[in-house]
Formats: structure tokens, sequence, C-alpha cells
């Protein structure tokens, strides 16, 4: 029966030692470990059939990653990878898309832009986003501009477009979460919303839309005609 090996195996001597893979990611970055090696990391262990590169390298494999993330289903069918193993894999890959996978998303609705800050939906505190875009409305960067209390959040709009300059954005669009899912604008909501409006015209960068979103779904102020704007 073969044993259980785990990232801290040995790869061959480098300058007289071995390096395993946590110190080659601690010495010189991801960058530097192939793509098995970083799922390997991610695993941390291989199982009684498959060391742990092993097992890395036939994941990669079995799965054409170019395609999207990789289902559940898809993963657990794998031989020799274990449903845990499987949920890392899954997690690791979707919050590496949902924090860095963002760049060349194209925003043509609210539910679109959606879909892009809804994992915020279940934090307890209310954060407000900005999400600078290009002109063709490809997502440039999603930012947290502010954090607020359990109900509100204080923005200004020097802090939204002091990132929006720097992106050298064509234009931009906010969210804001509400822990209460509640999707009603506030009146505070409302007031906001026209200072950023007012802002963007005299820079030059519009306000295209202000969400506001829980994990259910999603208030648009422009949809709902609070919001002046050149549109999605």
């Amino acid at each position: 029966m073969a044993e259980t090996l785990s990232v801290y195996e040995r790869e061959p001597p480098v300058n007289g030692r071995s390096l395993d893979i946590r110190e080659r990611l601690l010495r010189s970055g991801a960058p530097a470990v192939s793509d098995a090696e970083l799922v390997a990391a991610i695993l941390g262990s291989g199982n009684r059939h498959m060391e742990v590169r092993t097992l890395a390298a036939h994941i990669l494999g079995k799965c054409d990653f170019s395609a999207g993330i990789p289902d559940i289903t898809t993963l657990t069918d794998i031989s020799g990878l274990g449903q845990a193993q499987a949920c890392r894999i899954s997690a690791a890959l979707e919050l590496g898309k949902r924090f860095y996978g963002i760049r060349d998303r194209r925003i043509a609705s609210p539910a679109d832009a959606w879909h892009l800050v809804r994992h915020f939906a279940d934090r307890k505190q209310e954060r407000f986003l900005c999400c600078t875009l290009n002109g063709a409305h490809d997502v440039l960067a999603v930012r947290i501009i502010t954090l607020g209390l359990a109900n509100r959040t204080i923005v200004h709009p020097r802090e939204v477009f002091a990132e929006a300059v720097a992106d050298r954005a064509c234009a931009i669009l906010v969210a804001h979460n509400h822990p209460s899912g509640r999707l009603e604008p506030s009146r505070e909501d409302e007031d906001i919303t026209e200072r950023i409006r007012n802002a963007g015209e005299l820079l030059g960068i519009p306000l295209l839309d202000h969400l506001i979103f829980s994990q259910d779904g999603y208030a648009s102020m422009m949809e709902q005609g609070l919001l002046k704007s050149p549109g999605l």
C-alpha cells in the first residue's frame, strides 16, 4: 500500500538541498511554480494510491480549466480525488475568479453588475463598491471604497473618483449591499447617488448605475428612474 505523501515531499536537490513546494512558494512566489505544483499546494496531500504531485498532474489532465471552473461533480468524478479535496480546489478557483478574474468582463446590464459584486452580499456591514469601466464597458477594477455600519455607510465622491481617475476609467458603476436584505433605496442613497453623478459630469466620467443588492437580488437606481444615466 502506497504511503499518503504531502506537499512536504522533496524535490531533487537545489544548491545542495531539497526544496518542497511550500518552501518554493515562500522563496520565489506563486509565479515560479508549475500549475501542477499549485494544485498540489491546494490539495495538501495525496492518497493511498497517488502521491500529491501525481494526483495534481492527473487532475490537470482530466479537467479543461480553459473552459471555466469545473463543477464539484466533475472534480469528484476524477479517480483518486475525494470530496474534501474537490471542494478545496473549487473554492480556491472561485475565490480567485471573484477577486482577480474580473478584468475584461463586460457590463451590459444591471444583472451583469450584480453577478460581479454579489459575493459581497453576505457581509454583516455595508460595503460601498466602485466598478471602473473602459469605453466598451469592460471592467477595469472593482474596489471597496468604504466600509460602513450594519445599516449605513458614508462615502464621499472624491473617494469614488480617486481610483477611477487613476484607472483612466471612461465610466463607473457603484453598488452597496444591504445586510438587512431590503432593496429599497433610502433617501441617503438617493442623495449620495446624485452627488456622485454630479461629480462624474464635471470629471467626464459618468455614473452609469447604482445598485443596492443582497444575495437574492438587486435594485437598480437607473432602472427605477432615480438616476439620470447614459445607460449601460
